[in-house]
């Protein structure tokens, strides 16, 4: 049933790319929901990092190769600006899914499609390849981190409000705030997500 459901969901999403002209680009959203293991499963199921409230979020602008962006080196508490422990890396669509330490086949997932125009696209381009060359900002608790991090591209391509970084990590303090502003869009614009439900043995994040 599950696997059946996987079919459909990618056959809507065919119908719904194969609808816009042809010349239309779409950069995907991806959101891995946070979880914990279930009680009766904690000694074989790993924790993750944030546990419910964790997740992680990147952009996927050309096929299997998602931009996200993660700590480097020693956890800041306070973001720093001369001394950034952070790093803008491109993961295939499976390492991105198996980040925090599980299946890609097992992870509850929803991934948003965007269309965006050529002029956005080549926007996007140019903040991946500057950001990869050199990061903007650094990873911390207080600070930007994967969800501020994603914010703050989306915003450059004006598919959400632009903020500046410190009203964007307040904003956006984890994935979901995220995720909540970009599924009210995408019902208003009539976007597909697409979603997946995760083991029956780990806690999952609700939306």
């Amino acid at each position: 049933m599950a696997q059946l459901r996987k079919i459909i969901t990618l056959l809507l999403c065919f119908m719904y790319v194969a609808a816009y002209p042809q010349d239309t680009t779409f950069i995907k959203v991806h959101f891995l929901y946070g979880s914990k293991p279930l009680k009766e499963y904690k000694d074989t199921e790993p924790k993750w990092f944030g546990g419910v409230l964790g997740g992680h979020v990147g952009v996927e602008g050309d096929n299997d190769m998602i931009l996200n962006f993660l700590p480097s080196g020693k956890f800041h508490w306070f973001a720093k600006e001369d001394n950034k422990h952070s790093t803008y890396q491109i993961h295939t669509v499976n390492s991105f899914y198996a980040i925090l330490g599980g299946y890609p086949d097992s992870v509850k997932k929803a991934v948003v499609y965007i269309p965006v125009t050529k002029q956005q696209k080549q926007k996007f381009d140019s903040i991946a390849a500057a950001y990869l060359n050199q990061t903007p900002y650094d990873y911390a608790f207080i600070g930007m981190r994967c969800g501020a991090a994603t914010y703050d591209i989306l915003g450059q391509l004006d598919i959400l409000p632009n903020y500046d970084h410190s009203k964007t990590y307040r904003k956006i303090f984890y994935p979901k705030k995220l995720r909540k502003r970009l599924f009210k869009k995408a019902a208003t614009n009539g976007w597909v997500i697409m979603r997946q439900n995760g083991s029956l043995r780990r806690k999952w994040e609700k939306d």
